[in-house]
């Protein structure tokens, strides 16, 4: 199987199983409750962690690895600096590489998906800022989940295809997160605010006429004296699209830190995408609950950013260690969260 084929048909699984979310189980506009929300993140946890079990298994599909030369082209390419023993024969070999594939994607998945919680905080802004109704969450969710994925697919083999050119570009990379590691730090308790008026996107299609400030319900479109607008929710749609775009910016380099194949970047990055608005749901409501969550993001940050530059001193953190290190630094902040929470949070339990 070649690399493009196993693309399309992970794509083609991708669309079907968004495509069921949308038309069969959420045709209908509702607010999502914490307890359907939990059950849709169990199930793309379940979804993302089997994928991952099937790389474990055959995961020399994905590149169509069948030889010894294949494998070990493979592996330079990728920079996954594996010691091979061919003295055990080419199956003992494959089953290393499908280990490290494996463990590189769930150390991607984990680190996208924990940067997403960042995410959540700036899309709760978005929907507050625009006063658009809990009902119609989800719809937008969905279709800024379409365009995430064909923007990360952009990102990410554009990033890939560089940086097999131009390796130096990693260490730019990390310079880049540890940067917004420490700006993330710095401005842990600055509320962030959105003003909706001064907004690029706004401007633009206000400036254009483009867009009417009216709801129709949950339609993106509105014809009015015979033009088509858009109406606030489609605008909505398209701001989170346009945030997207810049967390891209911090979530991508930081899985390029855990492995150079983008095949695997992609694949990570994707699952913890889809899995996204569902998380989105169940921490909406609970997410000034997690004081710390900021500090533990911050601190994650640095270390990838720190991990990628180690090299220039001829030091090389593992896939294993960083899980590690990543699973320590999150677990601590939700931990010293609930240990600690924060005077407000305790007044209104009280």
């Amino acid at each position: 199987m070649s690399q493009g084929l196993f693309l399309l048909i992970f794509f083609a699984v991708v669309l079907t199983l968004l495509l069921l979310d949308l038309g069969v189980f959420h045709k209908d506009d509702h607010v999502v409750t914490f307890k359907e929300a939990a059950g849709w993140t169990c199930l793309w946890v379940l979804l993302a962690v089997a994928f991952g079990v099937f790389i474990l298994l055959t995961g020399e599909l994905i590149h169509g690895v069948h030889t010894q030369e294949q494998l070990i082209a493979i592996d330079q390419l990728h920079g996954h600096e594996l010691k091979f023993d061919w003295g055990q024969g080419l199956e003992y070999n494959i089953k290393l590489y499908r280990k490290a594939m494996a463990m590189e994607y769930f150390t991607g998945y984990l680190v996208e998906e924990s940067l997403s919680i960042d995410n959540i905080f700036v899309m709760i802004m978005i929907f507050m800022s625009f006063g658009v109704e809990k009902k119609y969450y989800h719809r937008v969710l969905f279709y800024g989940i379409l365009g995430a994925i064909v923007l990360r697919f952009t990102f990410i083999f554009a990033a890939g295809a560089l940086i097999q050119r131009f390796h130096w570009i990693l260490f730019v990379f990390g310079a880049v997160l540890i940067y917004t590691g420490i700006k993330m730090f710095v401005n842990r308790n600055k509320k962030e605010t959105i003003d909706v008026a001064h907004h690029p996107v706004v401007k633009f299609l206000s400036k254009r006429n483009l867009s009417t400030s009216e709801f129709h319900g949950h339609d993106f479109f509105f014809k009015k004296d015979g033009r088509w607008l858009l109406t606030p929710l489609f605008v909505v749609l398209l701001i989170i699209e346009f945030s997207d775009i810049i967390f891209a910016f911090d979530s991508i380099p930081a899985i390029f830190s855990i492995t150079q194949d983008q095949y695997i970047v992609f694949f990570s990055n994707i699952f913890a995408i889809m899995g996204l608005r569902s998380l989105f749901f169940m921490l909406e409501s609970v997410m000034d609950k997690f004081a710390y969550l900021k500090i533990g993001l911050s601190v994650l940050l640095t270390f990838i950013g720190v991990k990628m530059l180690l090299p220039l001193v001829g030091i090389h953190v593992g896939t294993f260690a960083s899980m590690m290190v990543i699973i320590g630094i999150l677990v601590s902040s939700v931990v010293l969260s609930l240990l600690f929470p924060p005077k407000k949070a305790v007044e209104q339990n009280l």
